[in-house]
């Protein structure tokens, strides 16, 4: 378990109200400089952790199952939710029906306006400038998710918003992208270098060097139509030495290697100590609250008597997060630590369709002797999903569609293989409403490593010695697992990074970098005849944005 600091009340709320305020006008100015430091640090920490909420259900939620990660189920209309999750998954996402996932976009740009409070407040001058810096380096972070999920966005900077009162128009895609570089360059000198407990989930200028590194590697994706049937992933990309220099200034600080066990860096008890993390976001069940992965991706009834993790689930899970088949199929390296976060058959035993179950010890994270079992019966995990046959307890034919219907019983409830990556303390989760001590990644070291072994690839010079091989391997290496003897190609690149960063909320926009995003998975086309259609490649905006932001239109497609 972590180690907590426990604040006094007035603090704490000063640090949680205003995350999630979607009323308040983001031209809105306070007058007056706070008054205090404890004042002061409750604000700069309300600006830096405005995504927590967000990133610890919802948002994840989003990106995961529209990409080849998830399959969202249901059982019997059991987590149905009127085609939420399921419409993700198939690539017909809904305004409405997925409102409460698209309204992160909400969550995200409340973020933008701490920043821009703070700023005006403060003041931007050269004195404060170690002050200013990572509150703008956050603010362009928020903006950049905005960019890479939905495209054009407005840039929220009250230096040239000009009238307050006129509507808030949304900015061409590649013009923030552009406004962005620029930022995080003017910034990034004046972020803290250092690396410690105490800059832990806040920017750095290594966390600017991965933002940057992240933008250049998608360049083409932001500043080109990529919304086009014309678009070309393998265009050539302006920004390869960009994003090499970027990832050169991490690699050359030498304050962040992979040394960390890869199934240890995402257990309960990981923080500030993790080598790998540039840039994550904290949680903690009694005093970061949010963070529930585990409820949505254990098996549907694993809070038993024989628990999936060992230890009664006094509350329910969800279970509706199931792999693909297709996603399940890249942990097939022997030897791989990075098979250990999968509860299913990997490695040499890839090629099994099923996986007996045992508990999952609390304290490890690793299976024990103990089989699990609901009801008297051992389960037993399909990597296949089955969509419901037969009839329900009503007896309702059972017809497969687009509500993804496993069928509310032991065989419906066990379809898919699982994700125990972010593992939990269920002490924790039992006491504190399902939620986990699991520190989230948002930039890690290893990606660092690999957007530059794949930036060589595509063209750009190889610089400090390093081949694509030679970087690919570092990641081989630390997870022990087979390396390669050649120079790695896109495909080999765009696999590795499926394995290396499930759950981590990368995958989608690796997938549409690489040109994969319309690849058939799951069940999309099935049951959504337009899976294809390029236009899908951003989010449609939620019906709660699009109402409180009456001069936008609809992302088109939708």
């Amino acid at each position: 378990m972590k180690t907590r600091y426990f604040i006094s009340a007035a603090l704490l709320a000063l640090t949680t109200v205003g995350c999630t305020d979607l009323d308040v006008d983001i031209k809105s100015q306070y007058t007056e400089y706070p008054n205090s430091e404890i004042a002061l640090s409750a604000r700069i920490s309300n600006a830096y952790y405005a995504f927590r909420g967000a990133l610890g259900r919802r948002y994840d939620e989003l990106v995961s199952c529209n990409s080849d990660e998830y399959t969202a189920v249901s059982f019997d209309g059991d987590y149905l939710n009127g085609r939420d999750m399921s419409n993700i998954s198939l690539h017909m996402v809904d305004a409405d029906a997925s409102n409460s996932q698209l309204a992160v976009y909400n969550d995200i740009q409340a973020g933008i306006v701490n920043c821009n409070q703070l700023l005006m407040d403060l003041g931007e001058s050269e004195e404060n400038a170690s002050t200013t810096a990572p509150i703008r380096a956050v603010r362009a972070f928020y903006t950049f998710l905005l960019m890479d999920n939905w495209g054009d966005t407005p840039i929220i900077d009250y230096k040239v918003l000009g009238d307050k009162n006129a509507p808030i128009e949304r900015t061409p895609r590649a013009d923030v992208a552009r406004w962005i570089e620029s930022e995080l360059l003017a910034v990034r000198d004046d972020c803290p270098s250092d690396v410690s407990e105490a800059t832990y989930g806040t920017p750095t200028c290594w966390m600017v060097d991965a933002l940057l590194a992240k933008l250049y590697i998608n360049w083409n994706v932001y500043t080109k139509d990529v919304t086009s049937a014309d678009w070309d992933a393998n265009a050539t990309n302006e920004k390869l030495a960009d994003c090499i220099a970027a990832c050169d200034r991490v690699i050359e600080s030498r304050k962040f290697d992979l040394s960390d066990d890869y199934k240890a860096k995402f257990m309960y008890t990981n923080g500030w100590q993790i080598k790998d993390f540039i840039y994550a976001m904290p949680f903690d069940a009694v005093t970061a609250q949010g963070m529930t992965y585990a409820r949505f991706r254990t098996w549907r009834r694993g809070q038993n008597s024989n628990g999936f993790y060992s230890i009664e689930m006094t509350n329910s899970v969800g279970g509706n997060m199931t792999l693909t088949p297709e996603f399940s199929e890249l942990f097939c390296l022997p030897g791989d630590r990075r098979n250990d976060v999968i509860a299913g058959s990997t490695g040499e035993n890839i090629g099994m369709e099923t996986f007996d179950v045992y508990q999952y010890d609390n304290i490890t994270g690793l299976p024990t002797s103990v089989r699990n079992t609901y009801n008297g019966e051992n389960v037993t995990f399909t990597k296949s999903i089955t969509l419901g046959t037969g009839f329900d307890e009503n007896g309702k034919e059972r017809k497969p569609d687009a509500d993804l219907n496993c069928g509310a019983t032991l065989t419906g409830w066990t379809q898919g293989y699982r994700s125990i990556k972010f593992f939990p303390d269920i002490n924790d989760y039992n006491v504190y409403g399902r939620n986990q001590d699991n520190d989230v990644p948002i930039f890690r070291y290893a990606d660092v490593i690999l957007m530059k072994c794949e930036a060589i690839t595509r063209g750009g010079s190889a610089t400090l010695g390093d081949t694509p091989m030679s970087l690919f391997n570092q990641i081989r290496s630390y997870v022990n697992a087979p390396q390669l003897d050649h120079n790695p190609s896109l495909q080999e690149i765009l696999d590795e990074r499926g394995r290396e960063f499930l759950d981590e909320h990368w995958r989608r926009n690796d997938l549409i970098r690489f040109g994969d995003f319309e690849r058939d998975w799951g069940f999309k086309y099935d049951y959504n005849p337009d899976a294809a259609n390029p236009q899908y490649r951003l989010l449609p905006l939620a019906r709660d944005v699009l109402n409180a932001n009456t001069n936008w239109k609809q992302n088109p497609g939708y």
